[in-house]
């Protein structure tokens, strides 16, 4: 399944991947995750926000379980964000039925659509559809950087965008999501265990941020004479880190665009997206109120215009207690494992760690919607959203072997 899906959508000159919403290699990606049920004798269906699930067992009979990911990436993306989490789910599926499991739920896979926002600017666009976070309406005002709109993107791939919306009674039929994902940070290779469960989603957001100068010659302007706003964006950057580091938070400038985008020419316009995480709300709301008063202020100095618009926001997501530690009891008594986790995960006998993490998931998402879990494989680097990313081949195991213990402990019962 890896070597199938490994050169879908990989950038030959950077090495990454490119599998954006709505394009080719989003296609090519939804057409293997249908190979890929089809040759388990799955049910494979698209719901109305183009998100594809596969079925085992009837999708009307309630408390189903669920497992899955995403398949799309950020630019230049690494190949283990989302995709394990499909891939694994398959293989888990597969060792299930090694096992001769016998499932007493419906079982699902799903791919959820757009997870990264990479082009259209807002994250998890597929489950927050679904679970009503995101209105028809406002998905239909979504645009990419060349100004195509989400319905026309979605007709141009093959798929109506009239349809998009809440999915209330699919949910209502789902009594479990647990979504495996690799670690986005290196607190599992700091405690040397493989796989980890996840406790809760730090509170996130992205906010732009407009900076409006006076568009002049670089070669004739005298330095005095300028109002350039790429000097105070410049400014606000080296407050993000700053400001960060005080509060306990990060802070990232990771995209910018410049009008009018010339060599020769002072930027007219420089517009930046700040994203930001914090563990908590009060110190979320602390670093970002101060980004923004930096800017404000240097701005004022420059005799810039300056305006933030916050884009998208996601409270803290404390997942499940009770969910989470049936998870945890569930690992902690299967076979061999001594109430600990089996070596056969290639956990080396050691206790399942709980752990909190920055980064959003469509299982977040969901999280107000019905009961969901994660589970985290270990990230030798910590490096993610990078061709660098990568998990070793004996921790993505133990991290099926892992996810097979759990939907046999969630749907067998």
């Amino acid at each position: 399944m890896w070597r199938d899906l490994a050169p879908l959508g990989r950038d030959p000159g950077s090495g990454g991947y490119r599998r954006y919403a709505w394009t080719a290699a989003d296609a090519d990606c939804r057409a293997w995750f249908r190979a890929q049920a089809e040759d388990r004798g799955l049910t494979c269906e698209v719901d109305r926000n183009g998100n594809q699930w596969a079925w085992l067992g009837d999708p009307l009979a309630g408390d189903a379980v669920v497992t899955g990911s995403h398949l799309d990436s950020v630019p230049d993306g690494g190949a283990f964000d989302g995709p394990l989490g499909v891939v694994s789910s398959f293989a888990a599926l597969d060792e299930l039925r090694r096992r001769g499991a016998r499932l007493t739920k419906p079982l699902a896979i799903t791919n959820f659509g757009d997870e990264e926002g990479a082009r259209f600017g807002l994250a998890c666009v597929g489950s927050r559809l679904t679970a009503g976070r995101l209105t028809a309406a406002q998905a239909h005002e979504l645009r990419d950087g060349e100004g195509i709109p989400l319905p026309k993107a979605m007709e141009a791939a093959g798929y109506d965008p009239a349809t998009l919306g809440p999915d209330p009674e699919r949910l209502a039929r789902i009594g479990a999501f647990v979504e495996l994902h690799v670690e986005q940070g290196r607190a599992l290779d700091l405690s040397g265990d493989p796989v980890g469960i996840a406790s809760a989603i730090w509170p996130h957001g992205r906010w732009r941020f407009d900076f409006h100068g006076e568009a002049n010659h670089a070669g004739t302007t005298r330095l005095a004479d300028r109002r350039d706003p790429m000097l105070t964006y410049a400014e606000t950057v080296l407050a993000a880190r700053r400001e960060a580091e005080l509060a306990g938070a990060l802070a990232t400038f990771g995209k910018i665009s410049v009008e009018p985008n010339g060599v020769n020419a002072i930027p007219s316009l420089v517009r930046g997206w700040l994203d930001s995480r914090a563990a908590d709300q009060s110190a979320l709301d602390t670093v970002v109120a101060a980004i923004e008063a930096a800017a404000r202020e240097a701005a004022d100095r420059a005799g810039i215009d300056v305006r933030v618009v916050r884009e998208s926001f996601t409270p803290v997501v404390e997942f499940e207690h009770a969910l989470r530690d049936e998870l945890a009891r569930i690992l902690a008594h299967r076979p061999g494992s001594g109430g600990r986790v089996a070596d056969r995960a290639g956990s080396g006998g050691r206790e399942v760690p709980v752990l909190g993490t920055g980064a959003g998931h469509d299982a977040g998402i969901l999280s107000g919607s019905l009961p969901t879990a994660m589970l985290f494989v270990r990230n030798p680097t910590g490096v993610s959203h990078s061709p660098a990313e990568s998990a070793a081949e004996d921790d993505c195991v133990a991290g099926v072997l892992t996810l097979a213990d759990v939907l046999e402990g969630l749907a067998c019962a």
